[in-house]
């Protein structure tokens, strides 16, 4: 039998961040946002109505907030691998599919935004 898989989704996470390479981004915090499908089996949490059965995604989205509105790195890539990590760092959790996304980048084109895609798997197989 295949193992079950469910998702806790954390949708349009908006914070502020300096992140990119050339110098003109780094003068000021930009737009960012943050998606999360984090795959995890819910079935104890279903059954039992119990927090610690699950992942609190207020935790989450407390973490990835905090990274990006600290964070030192220049790109979208290396923030979103950390935030990966993090997420990946959680009780529970199998995998975490993470968009991060740039909104209004300053780029000399009409661009609404950019982001990068990354998906990670936790090294354990159960809890």
């Amino acid at each position: 039998m295949a193992p079950v898989i469910d998702h806790i989704l954390i949708n349009e996470l908006r914070v502020v961040s300096v992140i990119g390479v050339l110098d003109h981004e780094r003068l000021s915090a930009q737009p960012l946002q943050i998606d999360v499908d984090i795959h995890v089996d819910l079935h104890d949490a279903g059954s039992s109505d119990d927090l610690t059965q699950t992942v609190h995604y207020g935790e989450v989205c407390m973490q990835l907030a905090e990274i990006a509105r600290s964070t030192s790195d220049q790109l979208l890539e290396r923030l979103a691998q950390r935030m990966a990590d993090v997420v990946l760092s959680f009780p529970h959790v199998l995998a975490v599919d993470l968009t991060l996304t740039k909104l209004r980048p300053p780029v000399p084109e009409d661009v609404q935004s950019t982001a990068v895609r990354i998906h990670r798997a936790a090294l354990r197989t159960n809890e």
